[in-house]
């Protein structure tokens, strides 16, 4: 039963309440969706809309969303135009308004597609605590079954022109769940690959980054007979779970090709 909200305008009293048993929600549409569901604890919750966590900063090449910036911002600002297909590929236009770049990394399967591309840029991910500040990679963070302390940003460099890949597999092209998303960051030099960050989404309980695949990759040239051993790899460490958008069968037979897609465009 929800009982109150709390709407603290600075992070130390977030902390206090989080301290204290409250339940952060910054845009809410995971949390209340959730508390609908299940009409029992969190009884408090604590919002992020005035703690200051709201703004998306380009400087230079580095990247910084606050938090609470939402997902509308993110596809407002012309410097990250790159992420366009990404944040467009995430639920409607009203949700966007609403949903934040700290709730999707709290996403589950077959949502988090920010999460994945994050993932694949090298994000770095600022979580407060009482104790301090400490930051880790979004990689990391997500892979934590449950984290601990209060997103407060995330930061990364923008990556070079034609270096980030991104393709989302669904059964619409807008407004519909993840049955497979692949993010990629990659380097070429004299026909080889030698840097690559592959994350996916859809295909476990969380984004992830797909280290097999990276290191199937990894000094080989790209095209469709090294991609296609890369996704052979790549099944060892996929665990796609039947839902109401597709089968764990079909997310399985269909990741080597929407890999090679979102690799080679083709």
């Amino acid at each position: 039963m929800l009982t109150e909200v709390h709407v603290p305008d600075d992070m130390a009293t977030v902390l206090s309440l989080m301290a204290s048993g409250a339940t952060v929600v910054a845009g809410g549409t995971s949390m209340m969706p959730w508390l609908n569901d299940h009409a029992s604890p969190p009884t408090e919750l604590v919002s992020l809309r005035r703690a200051g966590l709201g703004t998306v900063r380009v400087s230079g090449t580095t990247a910084r969303l606050g938090a609470a910036a939402t997902l509308a911002q993110v596809e407002r600002d012309p410097a990250l135009g790159f992420l366009d297909p990404v944040v467009r590929s995430i639920a409607s236009v009203p949700v966007r308004t609403l949903a934040t770049v700290g709730g999707n990394l709290f996403a589950r399967r077959p949502h988090g597609d920010l999460a994945v591309a994050l993932i694949a840029l090298g994000a770095r991910v600022a979580v407060a605590e009482p104790a301090g500040t400490r930051e880790l990679p979004v990689a990391e963070f997500v892979a934590a079954e449950a984290p601990a302390g209060l997103v407060t940003d995330v930061a990364f460099e923008l990556p070079a022109p034609g270096a980030f890949r991104y393709l989302k597999a669904a059964r619409r092209r807008f407004n519909s769940a993840s049955l497979v998303t692949v993010a990629a960051g990659v380097t070429e030099t004299a026909g080889v690959v030698t840097r690559i960050v592959v994350a996916l989404g859809g295909v476990g309980p969380r984004a992830q980054r797909a280290r097999a695949v990276e290191a199937a990759l990894l000094g080989e040239p790209l095209n469709a007979e090294t991609v296609a051993a890369a996704a052979a790899a790549g099944l060892g460490e996929i665990a796609p779970a039947d839902d109401a958008y597709a089968s764990a069968w079909y997310r399985t037979r269909v990741f080597p090709v929407h890999l090679r897609r979102a690799l080679l465009g083709h």
